[in-house]
């Protein structure tokens, strides 16, 4: 079963190459998507670099458009059979892929989400305000979605191909999260059938703003609109 690995990239120069070669070490078929989101850090040079490779596939945005847009241009040129989100940085390891690949492996999922909140995987430990954000923000999506995940903000998201490609998605920036959420939760097979969504516990070693975390409350307030948004007023 071959994995696309579509990873955003924005001003990640510090971490690229790394992430990059712990994505290449995992022990399975991958392509890696790398998706350079109008960089000005250097990144943009070694995402040529690390093209060089045949199994990475290279993407240039010319200004910096968000996460979500670099995440639609890089679904739109994969080809394996299963898709997943990697962010440039270090905080999620990619030694959970067979662990997180295993229930769609098995036939048992078409989508699986990682969890920060849920198994028994270590953990960073860091922002008390950040972890009740994504509780009360996954909390809300669950109220709407009918969902019953722990973790709807992680970047640890799987899908079958066919099912991300065929998503109509809009949001530029973080609100890709609880935008595709509730796409899912609304999404039905051509057997007119529910998708089977699975989560799967993950290590976390988050970083500090310092390190150069990117996130911050902007992006909670417009992930509780995007909530309100795909979930009550969907295309």
């Amino acid at each position: 079963m071959k994995i696309s690995v579509v990873i955003p990239v924005y001003n990640e120069s510090a971490t690229l190459a790394q992430i990059t070669e712990r994505v290449r070490a995992v022990e399975l078929e991958t392509e890696i998507i790398l998706v350079d989101d109008g960089s000005s850090d250097g990144s943009r040079d070694l995402v040529r670099q690390l093209a060089s490779d045949e199994h990475v596939v290279a993407v240039f945005h010319d200004v910096n458009r968000g996460k979500g847009a670099a995440l639609r241009s890089g679904f739109a040129l994969a080809s394996g059979d299963v898709v997943l989100v990697q962010d440039a940085d270090l905080e999620y390891d990619p030694q959970d892929y067979p662990r997180l690949l295993e229930p769609i492996a098995s036939g048992r999922a078409d989508v699986v989400y990682g969890s920060r909140f849920a198994g028994g995987e270590s953990h960073r430990v860091l922002y008390f305000w950040h972890a009740v954000g994504n509780r009360m923000l996954t909390r809300l999506s669950n109220i709407f979605s009918n969902l019953n995940l722990t973790d709807m903000e992680v970047c640890y998201k799987l899908f079958r191909r066919e099912i991300i490609q065929d998503l109509k998605l809009r949001e530029e920036r973080f609100g890709f999260e609880p935008e595709v959420t509730a796409r899912l939760a609304r999404y039905r097979k051509p057997d007119g059938t529910r998708l089977r969504i699975y989560e799967v516990g993950i290590s976390y070693a988050g970083r500090t703003y310092e390190e150069g975390k990117k996130i911050g409350w902007r992006d909670g307030l417009k992930a509780l609109w995007c909530i309100l948004r795909y979930n009550l007023w969907p295309d």
